[in-house]
């Protein structure tokens, strides 16, 4: 369920009635396999806000394979052409990033109720706010929700991550970077 729910927010009570377990239960397991490093909890970013958040965690399967395996995804052809391709490669980005970036970043999502969403927040020394938008598209552009978003959290830098790119503004002060460039960037949080 939680591989079918890639990058989805979690909803303990939803899965404990699909699965006729108590909410503690399923919560204990997910506690769990976070734990063992197998599912990445992403927290909802906690800043002040006008708005009203959202304020579930985003849950991941943290190895792509895996979360391939277990959807039934056996081979490229089948991923290209699955409806999960784009959550998987956010997935995915989320993991390389927060991998090479330094510890000292703090990572979250940010979502207003009215959808308005950054697919990723990290918050570093010297006051430095992220703001990391991943799509898997050759065609980027920055959208009035990331926009917004960044504006409300007062976001110091914004990135637009696609598989592979070469680094260039796209508008809105936003400028696209492939995965690994952004990670290195990120290595030192100064």
């Amino acid at each position: 369920m939680l591989a079918h729910g890639q990058g989805d927010m979690l909803n303990v009570a939803r899965m404990a009635s699909s699965l006729a377990l108590s909410g503690t239960t399923v919560r204990r397991y997910i506690d769990v396999l976070t734990d063992l490093f197998l599912l990445r909890q992403l927290e909802p970013w906690s800043g002040n806000s006008t708005k009203r958040l959202v304020k579930s965690p985003k849950v991941y399967v943290r190895d792509s394979g895996l979360m391939h395996r277990l959807v039934g995804i056996n081979d490229m052809e089948t991923l290209l052409r699955h409806p999960i391709l784009g959550r998987s490669w956010e997935g995915f980005a989320i993991e390389q990033i927060l991998a090479h970036a330094s510890r000292d970043w703090r990572a979250s999502y940010y979502r207003t109720g009215a959808g308005a969403e950054i697919d990723l927040v990290l918050e570093g020394v010297n006051d430095r706010v992220v703001a990391i938008e991943i799509k898997r598209t050759m065609a980027p552009r920055a959208e009035r929700g990331f926009v917004s978003g960044c504006e409300e959290i007062g976001a110091t830098e914004r990135w637009y991550v696609m598989p592979d790119a070469f680094e260039h503004p796209i508008g809105h002060a936003t400028e696209a970077i492939a995965h690994s460039d952004l990670a290195r960037r990120l290595a030192d949080p100064a």
